[in-house]
């Protein structure tokens, strides 16, 4: 996660420096912001694509959350492409599609004799945000968020998603749903932010015995920080 995280500062560092030697858009001697061009030119800051990644520290919610053991927050990293498309000097339309690994820390009390472990869940994201430019490189973002989980882990152990066959006598649900918002700012073709996501859908389904009816109520909650760097915007 160091290596992450120093990678990350090095390509923002990296990206604002190139900025500061830009000077495109009108005004020139300065760096192009969301308002410098009109919506839907080539050139519109409110229009592109590119690549973004980052940290996330990942934990869950719910009225069962009290049945677990040593709880605490699952640090991790997520990353993606995204996609931009303005509708005028100020909004815009910001599809992303991310792999996010996250979790959370914690045993199930009901589950004692398994030991304390984490629980690892691998997502594909797809949110679609809003994007508001109150400042010229500064924006709010808020939408709804899709996510389908690909593999779980509990410790060491993979597991499958569903247990057909009452192994473990619970499954994972395999969609998720939710909701993002954040704040982002923008240097040149780099963007810094940091992102909230609160998933409405319980993690665990399918219980099949008391203990497993135990732990059923608990949802997704991450938060995010992440570098992007847009290669057309």
């Amino acid at each position: 996660m160091k290596k992450v995280a120093l990678l990350l500062s090095l390509t923002a560092l990296s990206a604002a420096a190139v900025a500061q030697d830009q000077t495109t858009g009108p005004r020139s001697g300065r760096l192009a912001s969301s308002t410098d061009y009109s919506p839907g030119s080539s050139a519109s800051r409110n229009n592109g694509f590119g690549i973004k990644g980052g940290f996330t520290a990942s934990n869950f919610r719910g009225d069962d959350k009290k049945n677990f053991n040593n709880e605490g927050i699952y640090n991790t990293f997520h990353a993606g492409v995204y996609a931009q498309f303005g509708f005028n000097n100020a909004l815009s339309l910001q599809p992303e599609v991310l792999y996010s690994r996250q979790g959370f820390k914690g045993a199930p009390m009901q589950y004692a004799s398994r030991g304390t472990y984490d629980t690892r869940l691998d997502y594909i994201q797809v949110p679609v945000l809003l994007v508001y430019n109150f400042l010229d490189n500064v924006s709010v973002h808020v939408g709804p968020q899709v996510s389908l989980l690909t593999k779980v882990k509990e410790g060491d152990t993979e597991r499958k998603i569903a247990d057909d066959n009452n192994v473990y006598g619970y499954s994972y649900n395999s969609l998720d749903y939710g909701l993002a918002a954040g704040v982002e700012a923008r240097v040149g073709p780099a963007r810094v932010g940091g992102r909230y996501t609160a998933g409405f859908a319980d993690i665990i389904k399918d219980p099949q015995n008391a203990a497993a009816n135990s732990i059923n109520n608990i949802k997704n909650g991450m938060f995010q920080v992440y570098v992007g760097i847009g290669i057309a915007d």
